[in-house]
């Protein structure tokens, strides 16, 4: 199986434990260069009541309580929802290497993602970006998710 599918299958395990709370079902996995799983994260801003409690930020602020350093280098984010520009500004700013995403997001990410990959932008830290992988699964969590709340 596919390293990225294989990690954005735990992403969505993690984005149904949001569900489970009725919060905005997103899910985040982060592991070191081995591979090795550093920290997990879901959505949890209404339960915990801290705006900033995105998937990615729990699982970046787990994973630098573990190796004691808010700099993550050579890590991969694996997020079920693209980042918005809040939790974009948390992964630039840990040097996070690479960012994996299902299903895109426009409105909230603010096209970050393209910005880093179109090249037209120059930030003194790069991140990579493949997007899409399992995108049609973690876009049905969503939409399954807000459609119950119509």
């Amino acid at each position: 199986m596919d390293q990225d599918v294989f990690y954005m299958k735990i992403a969505l395990k993690q984005a149904k434990k949001a569900m489970e709370f009725d919060e905005v079902p997103v899910g985040a996995v982060l592991v070191n260069e081995s591979g090795e799983i550093l920290a997990r994260g879901f959505n949890q801003p209404v339960r915990s009541c801290d705006p900033t409690a995105h998937a990615e930020i729990v699982a970046l602020r787990e994973a630098a309580l573990l190796l004691k350093n808010y700099r993550l280098p050579g890590s991969i984010m694996y997020v079920t929802l693209e980042p918005c520009l809040m939790c974009w500004g948390a992964i630039f700013h840990a040097r996070v290497k690479k960012v994996v995403f299902g299903a895109s997001e426009k409105k909230y990410s603010a096209g970050v993602s393209d910005l880093f990959t179109s090249g037209e932008v120059s930030f003194n830290h790069k991140v990579e970006v493949t997007k899409g992988v399992l995108a049609e699964e973690c876009s049905i969590i969503l939409r399954h998710f807000f459609e119950k709340k119509r």
